[in-house]
């Protein structure tokens, strides 16, 4: 995957996940980093909430540094309302991600929630 095409900003909510698992799997922080609000939170399920893109940053150098990957799943539609949606996937083990993105004023779409499992 070229770095441009990497880089592409999400132009509808539901494809923040397969951008997300794509970036992840090339070792694209930087371009995982870019589908985040800047302010956004996420909640990996270790009790805590990672805030803001340098956090996150961490939090993804963490992972892809025990080589745990993200897995595809079933992406359920988006719920959108305005400038917001709600996005979920059940992943491959039964546990659910949730996940808030909000529309940028360019019409793209970034998270400004992530919540990795909600079982």
């Amino acid at each position: 995957m070229s770095d441009a095409a990497s880089r592409e900003p999400a132009r509808d909510p539901q494809d923040l996940e397969r951008m997300l698992i794509e970036r992840q799997w090339a070792g694209d922080i930087e371009g995982m980093l870019a589908l985040f609000e800047p302010d956004a939170v996420v909640d990996s399920g270790a009790g805590e909430l990672t805030r803001g893109r340098e956090a996150i940053r961490a939090l993804f150098e963490k992972s892809l540094a025990t080589d745990r990957k993200f897995q595809r799943g079933e992406q359920r539609p988006a719920l959108i309302n305005g400038d917001l949606a709600l996005t979920s996937t059940k992943l491959p083990d039964g546990s659910i991600t949730t996940e808030v993105a909000r529309r940028q004023n360019d019409g793209t779409w970034l998270w400004v929630i992530d919540c990795y499992s909600v079982t």
